[in-house]
Parts: structure tokens; C-alpha cells; sequence
């Protein structure tokens, strides 16, 4: 974009002659290709149809030709580079959860993973301990089932007040739910979580054990009781030892741990 700026800025300049506009355009040029900032990705290439291993793969892309987040880089590889990339990516504004991944040894939304400066490579692989359907694709059937479990929406026992109207909650009930109702779903935590690594079918984990304790502290709810004698088990609810490793990864900042450890609380004392 720069070049073609400045190839436009010389041919409306008339006092240079067609020789000097050449020399003039490959001075800037040269100077331009002497300034590109070269950054290498490692990224894990695996294809279910193809007998070979996982592999590292690497690719090298200009940043002065590219955004600033790990998403672009991605989205730049596979437009120019290899077509064959395969990523999961949608809102680019960190509310889809989409594009989670783990970025040099940290879970994160590459939409919202800034580029690490400097010449080190940076490596780009799934969310862990998770099945790999393809590259960075994971599986999230186990994930999503266990959300489901903790049936993610309002019951109530009670025909509500005004038929047809909404259930009305005071300002302070509401404020009872922050922290919790901005999750995104993106398993950035779950798959930080030691205790999610070694017991995947069973526990809970952070994600949906932080939704369960939401609907919980929802006023209008009225399902309490069951909802905590429904994870009221050892490897539901218990398996957490609160590692904290879940706080770390969220790239929303919320803090699942502390949800967990209020749901242990109404447990003993419900």
C-alpha cells in the first residue's frame, strides 16, 4: 500500500525525469523490503485423513503486512500462505469464544491475543486435553454436554405474577450475577484445569460449574434446592481443589474458582 502511495506521489512530480522516477521508485522500494518485520508462527498441523503425525508446522508472514492479533496472523496464513489451515473463528470481538486456543503455553481467544514482539517464534496449538477433530479444531461434545447438564435456564415452581410480562429482579439481585452471566463459553478455563485433565467425563469443571452457580444465585429461580443436590457429588462438584488455574486463563476475567467455592459453601449449609 505504501509503495503504490509513493509510486502515485512521483509521477506528479514533473521536474523528475522518467530515469530519475525510476531510481526514485527503486530506493523506496529496496528501503520498504529492508523494513518488513518478519515473525515465524509454529503451528499444529494434524489432518484425520492423513496417516502422518501431529506436527509443528512453520510459517513466516510480514507484521507490517498484517494486523495486530494472533487471529489476523491466522486469518493471513490461511488467505495467502496455505488454504489448508483449519481454524475455528467468527466474531473477532472476543464475545463468540470461537477462535480459543492455546497461544505459547497459555489458553486464550486469538482475537484477543496481541502478537508477541521480538524474533522468538511463537507456537500455536488446540485447547488441551482435548480430542482434535483437525489443527486447532477440538472437539466440544463432552464440553457442551456437561453445560447442558446443569440446565442453563430460568425454572420456576410458581405461575409468574403478570402472565406474559417478564420476572422482575431488584438491582440488587442483579448485581449478584456479575462475574458469572459474562461468561462466553469458550473452554479457555475447563482446559487449563489439572482436575479437568484427569477427570473429563466426570467433573464438572469450571465452565459449567460457574453457569450452575449463576442460575443458583438467580433470584427468580426457584429451583435452588435441586439444582445443588444435582452436583452434589464427588466428582461433579468435588474434584475442583481450587488451583486457580481457571482464574488465570479466562480471557473475560472472571474468576470460576470463587463461583465454585460459593456453590461448597451452600452445600454445607443447605
Amino acid at each position: 500500500m505504501a509503495t503504490g502511495l509513493m509510486r502515485r506521489a512521483i509521477a506528479r512530480v514533473p521536474a523528475l525525469s522518467p530515469a530519475a522516477r525510476a531510481v526514485t521508485y527503486r530506493e523506496h522500494a529496496s528501503e520498504a523490503k529492508s523494513s518488513a518485520t518478519p515473525k515465524t508462527f509454529q503451528i499444529y498441523r494434524w489432518n484425520p485423513d492423513s496417516p502422518q503425525k501431529p506436527e509443528l508446522q512453520s510459517y513466516e508472514i510480514d507484521l507490517k503486512e498484517c494486523g495486530p492479533m494472533v487471529l489476523d496472523a491466522l486469518i493471513k496464513i490461511k488467505n495467502e500462505v496455505d488454504p489448508t489451515l483449519t481454524f475455528r473463528r467468527s466474531c473477532r470481538e472476543g464475545i463468540c469464544g470461537s477462535c480459543a486456543m492455546n497461544i505459547d503455553g497459555r489458553n486464550g481467544l486469538a482475537c484477543l491475543t496481541k502478537i508477541a514482539s521480538g524474533g522468538v517464534a511463537t507456537m500455536i496449538t488446540p485447547l488441551p486435553h482435548m480430542f482434535v477433530i483437525k489443527d486447532l479444531v477440538v472437539d466440544m461434545t463432552n464440553f457442551y454436554n456437561q453445560y447442558k447438564s446443569i440446565e442453563p435456564w430460568l425454572k420456576r415452581k410458581s405461575p409468574p405474577e403478570n402472565p406474559g410480562k417478564e420476572n422482575l429482579q431488584s438491582k440488587e439481585d442483579r448485581k449478584k450475577l456479575d462475574g458469572m452471566y459474562e461468561c462466553i463459553l469458550c473452554a479457555c478455563c475447563s482446559t487449563s484445569c489439572p482436575s479437568y485433565w484427569w477427570n473429563p467425563e466426570s467433573y464438572l469443571g469450571p465452565a459449567a460449574l460457574l453457569h450452575a452457580n449463576r442460575w443458583i444465585m438467580d433470584s427468580r429461580d426457584e429451583y435452588t434446592k435441586e439444582r445443588l443436590d444435582a452436583i452434589n457429588d464427588e466428582f461433579k462438584l468435588y474434584r475442583c481443589h481450587t488451583i486457580l488455574n481457571c482464574a488465570k486463563a479466562c480471557p473475560k476475567g472472571l474468576n470460576p474458582g470463587m463461583q465454585i467455592q460459593n456453590i461448597k459453601r451452600l452445600e454445607r449449609t443447605s
